[in-house]
């Protein structure tokens, strides 16, 4: 396995030619003056150089999945050590078939399938305090008993620009991140309404209504892993019924 995380410093000569390109354009859409991306805590992570990158292959390949577990362990490690705005950001390499012919919701089913895939290799066992059922508001993903949010962006987005990416990419961030955001409330509130003006000037469609806050009653983190392109959203999460489909 020779995949390894990189950070905003890695030496370009280094990188593949697809992997110099995500990685401009990522610094592209985190450094625009002119449009504002909407997560402001990234932008942070970007300008402080805590977001960490990886780089692998097909998502639709188990060998990819190995990989993606591979960097999400070393991350996991890790991250305390980065700061406390520090995400794991994964860029996949795309075939051409897939990036001409996948629809939203084809990614849609590719990233479930890709998390739970990752569940099946996870060597550590779920949290206790963490509910095995993504429909109570406290569920949240987890490997090696660290609590992750996950975001996917992918090239078949196209009103909703805040999830649009030139590959498919997830942005892979702990749990403790977002709770040292929150810690000050009035802050974490006033960064939130700049969050919400951003996301209206950024996608030419509404703020999805799953985006919400954690622990809230009508709150489902896995609802906003993975926003359609339209307010529409899936009645039940598929990440346990694959996973079972997998173990079998």
């Amino acid at each position: 396995m020779n995949a390894s995380f990189r950070d905003n410093h890695t030496n370009r000569n280094k990188l593949k030619k697809w992997e110099r390109v995500a990685l401009e354009n990522f610094k592209i859409k985190m450094t625009d003056k002119t449009k504002l991306f909407p997560c402001i805590p990234a932008t942070i992570g970007f300008s402080l150089n805590q977001l960490r990158y990886g780089f692998i292959g097909d998502p639709r390949e188990t060998e990819t999945v190995k990989q993606l577990a591979y960097l999400l362990k070393d991350f996991t490690e890790e991250s305390k050590e980065i700061g406390d705005y520090t995400s794991l950001i994964i860029f996949f390499q795309l075939p051409e078939d897939s990036r001409n012919s996948y629809t939203v919701e084809n990614y849609e089913q590719l990233f479930w399938k890709l998390l739970s895939t990752l569940s099946t290799i996870d060597d550590a066992e779920w949290p206790q305090e963490i509910p095995t059922d993504p429909h109570d508001p406290i569920w949240e993903y987890c490997f090696q008993e660290e609590r992750y949010f996950i975001y996917c962006a992918t090239p078949a987005h196209t009103k909703r620009q805040s999830r649009h990416f030139d590959t498919m990419m997830l942005a892979i961030t702990p749990r403790w991140v977002l709770q040292a955001f929150n810690k000050s409330e009035k802050q974490a509130e006033k960064i939130k309404t700049q969050i919400r003006k951003r996301l209206k000037n950024y996608d030419s469609i509404d703020i999805h209504p799953d985006l919400n806050n954690y622990g809230s009653l009508d709150n489902y983190e896995w609802r906003q892993y993975f926003l359609r392109d339209d307010d529409k959203t899936l009645n039940k999460c598929p990440f346990h019924l694959l996973l079972n489909q997998l173990k079998v």
